[in-house]
């Protein structure tokens, strides 16, 4: 049996598989968590080109993890230098976290078996042409 399906690419849907749910705003909360935890002393700057969006959305994303009680900002003062800050996970934090890398993972792991599913249709179409 012939089956002429026209499927879309993973680009033609913005980066995902049809009827998935746009992760955009989940992926860049659960990006800026992981370079935190890593790191906390990273400053907005650093998270902004580490994440290769702008200052000015980085800014409300950290500014939406503090407000979630998410991270927390923890201000030091040195008497040579400006005031420092280091934006440190909370336990909600981290527990938020996991449960975001569980869910990402179930998103992208059903990407990645559409994406094998479209790969073995076009592999078909092109022994047949």
């Amino acid at each position: 049996m012939n089956i002429n399906w026209r499927l879309l690419t993973v680009s033609q849907h913005g980066g995902s598989v049809p009827n998935m749910i746009d992760t955009t705003y989940e992926e860049s909360h659960l990006k800026v968590l992981r370079l935190l935890e890593s790191d906390p002393s990273l400053s907005q700057r650093d998270l902004s080109k580490a994440l290769g969006i702008s200052l000015g959305k980085t800014n409300y994303c950290v500014r939406a993890l503090l407000d979630k009680g998410l991270i927390k900002m923890q201000d030091f003062r040195n008497s040579e230098n400006k005031l420092g800050y280091a934006y440190l996970l909370t336990p909600a934090g981290l527990a938020t976290k996991a449960e975001m890398t569980r869910n990402f993972l179930k998103i992208k792991m059903r990407e990645y078996e559409a994406l094998k599913w479209e790969i073995e249709i076009l592999r078909q179409e092109a022994e047949e042409s």
